[in-house]
């Protein structure tokens, strides 16, 4: 609610997470465990529903995991709700990534998946090869063998190639961008939910009823005329 209505103009968010790797992992297995327990059940529905929310947040998300991060386990399944996921690859401070079975389908998304499935939805047997049981720690090569990154730059490259990635990224058709993201982010399954935020509300109400498009100077109406659309760039 805070970004929508007080930074309207903000169209790339940037997630981070930094911290001890280790400790992340091990709060994990506590989620894991005491499938009864009244309180542990409300973290994870409470986890669950914040991660739809940030999927349906009309802006572009780039997780950055660098030497500092700590995204594991259940923290990994916000890294995979991004758009992007840029990973430093550096030999002298390696950035590590872990996964767990709750990345398996504890915090399924809206259409029904979880988000490795939704990743590896044209080769569903790679979710069963990445061994979540064992819960595998990967560098940058490995993550981005496995498939699980966007980019592994090196040292000398991160900063720039960043930078260019979010500036190149702002520079589109904010409404462009919300329904190609919204597109991408529900693929497989149609369910009540896709329909609703990931379809009809993504390209009928923020997209045609918008000046970026039908307006004045909108894309739709410059269409085949040698002007350029000129685009609002806050987000909804």
């Amino acid at each position: 609610m805070e970004l929508r209505f007080n930074f309207e103009t903000i169209g790339v968010i940037e997630i981070r997470a930094e911290g001890n790797l280790d400790k992340v992992m091990a709060l994990d297995r506590q989620l894991r465990g005491g499938a009864d327990d009244w309180f542990l059940r409300e973290v994870r529905l409470l986890i669950r529903r914040v991660l739809k929310r940030l999927e349906l947040t009309a802006r572009s998300l780039f997780c950055l995991v660098d030497s500092g991060s700590c995204f594991g386990g259940f923290l990994f399944e916000v890294a995979l709700a991004a758009d992007r996921i840029y990973m430093l690859n550096d030999s002298e401070h390696p950035a590590r990534i872990a996964l767990s079975p709750l990345n398996g389908g504890a915090f399924p998304m809206g259409n029904g998946l979880s988000r490795l499935a939704q990743r590896f939805l044209h080769d569903p047997d790679r979710v069963e090869g990445l061994k979540l049981r064992g819960e595998p720690v990967l560098n940058a090569e490995q993550a981005l063998v496995a498939g699980l990154v966007t980019f592994a730059p090196d040292e000398l490259d991160w900063e720039d190639e960043v930078r260019l990635a979010v500036e190149e990224r702002a520079s589109f058709s904010p409404d462009a961008l919300t329904g190609m993201e919204a597109s991408l982010r529900f693929a497989g399954p149609e369910t009540m939910e896709t329909k609703i935020f990931g379809r009809l509300s993504a390209w009928q109400n923020w997209i045609f009823h918008r000046p970026n498009a039908t307006g004045e100077r909108g894309a739709l109406t410059l269409y085949g005329q040698p002007n350029r659309p000129e685009f609002d760039p806050r987000r909804t």
